[in-house]
């Protein structure tokens, strides 16, 4: 048996050398006639590899050493039992030299028996394979594509030498005989997608890991086209990832929050932006939230943040492990900052109806910064949808929960936010990072 693995554009080139009988994913059976030449050959002083390659074969598709190999075998078996040997031997090892398989009718019968019981075996294995696993309660669910089937039908064949039953496997697979053949001769194309898609994944796995595995195929693409000036489709990407099995670490919801449908606005701050948070203009729609960070043992932080809603970018925030109205007065204070002490003049802030942005004094800061205060519908948490989204990508990306001081969730926090603002790539950017949007 050849220690090479043979796939099927390799099987089929070998299957047109006359001196091959039968191949198999991982083994070769050699023609009695070209066993007898090459131990000839072999006498005459010919190298095992030179009487190989002078009969049609790739050295470096059956393997370097198979030729010394197989001319040991065949040389020992040839010195045993004679030319008799070769035409009697099974898997390759030698006879005991009995007479040949015409003159034993009763041997033959029971050949013809063991190969119709190995054609229902494989028979029963295909249709077991091919109709898929069931379903608790009886339902039966196809799990094989045709692709997988027609592997199957490939492999089935070959296995037990069953070349006259093509029509019938296909038959029973629910597949057409014309079809199989189509895909038996495009194995030299499927071989080259698998070299290039094995090229491609390199850079989409070192991109995926370099991101802890918790970015998907958008945000693949788009770091590929900005940071390596590679482009690629990304439904490709799609397709690699599942092929290759990297799957995104998607953060899970929490079964114990549920969104409360209300329609009644807030009597003081009715709900002015009505979802519409991109309105085309920086700094004219700010959106800002509160949200829990759990670190160390049991430890709790929180984020309070300020968001662009035509740019996405997290334009002030501040980080405190009390709730206080100073978490929402010191980021009103950053924000100030942040956009050199001038607003939009329509500049809206917009809130959910928390208790902080409730309050009369907040209020009051609010409106003396010359910001119309607007807030979401009680408990509508898609009212403030952008918010919501930010902080869930955060949670993904920031690494605080086994810090064990407020010194390093602060770091995490400010790497994070620097990560989003100026290097994470957004599909409504065009592709772009807040930064380079709000710059463009």
């Amino acid at each position: 048996m050849s220690k090479n693995i043979y796939n099927e554009f390799q099987i089929k080139e070998l299957e047109k050398n006359p001196n091959i009988s039968s191949v198999s994913d991982r083994s070769i059976s050699y023609s009695p006639e070209f066993k007898m030449k090459a131990v000839t050959e072999y006498k005459s002083g010919k190298t095992p590899s030179q009487i190989f390659i002078e009969h049609g074969f790739d050295l470096e598709m059956i393997g370097k050493e198979q030729p010394k190999r197989c001319l040991k075998r065949w040389r020992d078996t040839f010195r045993k039992f004679g030319e008799e040997g070769f035409l009697t031997e099974r898997r390759g090892k030698g006879s005991t030299g009995r007479p040949s398989s015409k003159e034993l009718s009763v041997e033959d019968k029971l050949r013809k028996a063991e190969a119709r019981i190995k054609f229902l075996e494989a028979e029963n294995g295909f249709l077991k394979k091919a109709r898929g696993a069931r379903k608790a309660g009886g339902e039966e669910k196809t799990i094989l594509t045709t692709d997988e089937k027609y592997t199957l039908i490939e492999k089935t064949i070959r296995t037990h030498q069953l070349k006259k039953s093509v029509s019938y496997l296909c038959e029973r697979a629910g597949v057409s005989r014309s079809g199989y053949y189509d895909w038996l001769n495009a194995a030299p194309i499927r071989a080259q997608r698998d070299e290039q898609d094995e090229m491609d994944v390199k850079l989409i796995r070192e991109v995926f890991i370099n991101k802890k595995e918790k970015i998907g195929a958008l945000q693949i693409k788009m770091i590929m086209e900005n940071d390596y000036s590679v482009v690629m489709n990304h439904k490709k990407i799609r397709r690699l990832m599942a092929k290759y099995n990297l799957k995104t670490k998607v953060r899970k919801a929490n079964p114990y929050r549920k969104m409360a449908k209300a329609t009644q606005e807030h009597l003081t701050c009715p709900n002015l932006l009505d979802r519409e948070f991109n309105q085309g203009e920086p700094g004219k729609v700010l959106l800002t939230d509160i949200t829990y960070l759990y670190y160390g043992k049991g430890q709790k932080a929180y984020l309070s943040c300020v968001k662009d809603g035509a740019t996405k970018e997290i334009i002030a925030y501040h980080l405190s492990t009390s709730l206080k109205m100073d978490i929402v007065y010191s980021t009103l204070k950053k924000l100030k900052e942040a956009v050199g002490y001038h607003f939009h003049p329509e500049a809206i802030l917009h809130s959910d109806q928390g208790f902080h942005y409730t309050h009369p004094l907040f209020q009051k800061k609010v409106k003396k910064l010359g910001l119309t205060q607007s807030m979401s519908r009680k408990g509508n948490c898609w009212d403030n949808a952008p918010m919501e989204s930010f902080f869930g990508h955060f949670k993904d990306l920031a690494e605080y929960k086994s810090f064990d001081n407020i010194k390093d969730v602060k770091k995490e926090v400010d790497r994070v936010i620097e990560e989003y603002n100026n290097y994470r790539y957004q599909w409504g950017l065009n592709k772009m990072t807040p930064v380079q949007y709000r710059s463009h």
